[in-house]
């Protein structure tokens, strides 16, 4: 059986349509639909089921992936691998979040160092990193969305929790106990620092908390969360930041936290790979030593 066929079928499996299947393979979507047809008459069952949106694998199908992904993930891990490289030492791509997974997710993997693991990083939305991550870019993505259908699986990781806070000039300017007397409605003139002039951080804080949305445009945007904490500090505004980058700040009195509600704001993060990888060793052992990690954060 040809190979490139199996691994079009698995291809097909585990992104649920031909068009998808063709984007990741590079090729067309009639080339990926006569495959598909020339394994189904080789094999002499149909191993999809055609619907209005994607495919549905047939019992035949969902056995022969399960059969047959495995192996070709092994034999893809030998070819990317390459034979030049130091005996033992597999490279892990790591995608995610920058400053989660800066803070966070790459010093606790620096601990398989020693073990034979090599670490390369990229970062972007969860959009970004999930689409590498199923396109084959990365091995491993940290993501606060949960990846749809079969092409990848998801664990979550940890919640992150979110706390609006004031430079101390602003904190003493709106007074103690103001905004949970009067509402976001005094918040109004002071200026908001976010990551994106979406406010996405801000609007999921008001959604969540006041049930409502802000009034206000950010007046300093910078695309990393470290900057945003930088410019409170500085007396820039307030923001909304998570707790663990901001902890410090917050115990050496640089910023304050101007709310503590019943239920605090939280996001999660998942952990995310193809389907199938996880019988890589090093993904696996990435996978299991940032879930224990984990286990640790608040």
């Amino acid at each position: 059986m040809d190979l490139a066929l199996l691994r079009t079928f698995v291809t097909v499996h585990r992104a649920g349509s031909f068009t998808r299947a063709a984007a990741l393979l590079g090729l067309s979507q009639p080339a990926v639909t006569s495959q598909i047809r020339t394994l189904e008459r080789q094999l002499g069952r149909p191993l999809f089921l055609r619907q209005a949106r994607g495919v549905t694998p047939t019992t035949i199908g969902d056995e022969l992936a399960q059969r047959a992904a495995p192996h070709l993930d092994a034999l893809v891990e030998i070819t990317e691998s390459g034979f030049g490289e130091e005996a033992g030492i597999r490279t892990l791509h790591l995608a995610g979040p920058l400053e989660f997974t800066s803070l966070r997710a790459l010093p606790a993997l620096t601990g398989l160092i020693p073990h034979g693991l090599a670490l390369r990083a990229s970062f972007g939305s969860a959009e970004e990193t999930l689409g590498g991550l199923a396109a084959g870019h990365h091995d491993l993505a940290i993501a606060t969305a949960r990846p749809r259908g079969r092409l990848l699986s998801a664990t979550p990781l940890c919640d992150e929790e979110h706390v609006l806070v004031a430079g101390v000039r602003w904190a003493a300017r709106l007074g103690p106990g103001a905004l949970r007397h009067a509402g976001p409605r005094v918040l109004e003139a002071v200026p908001v620092v976010e990551v994106h002039e979406s406010l996405p951080l801000v609007t999921r804080y008001w959604a969540s908390v006041f049930d409502t949305k802000p009034t206000a445009a950010a007046t300093v945007v910078a695309p990393d969360l470290r900057a945003v904490l930088a410019a409170v500090v500085a007396g820039a505004g307030l923001a909304v930041l998570p707790r663990y980058l901001c902890e410090t700040a917050l115990e050496q009195g640089e910023v304050v936290a101007l709310l503590d509600p019943p239920v605090p704001p939280l996001r999660t993060y998942f952990l995310a790979v193809r389907t199938g990888t996880l019988g890589l060793p090093h993904i696996a052992r990435a996978q299991d030593w940032l879930l224990r990690a984990a286990a640790d954060w608040s």
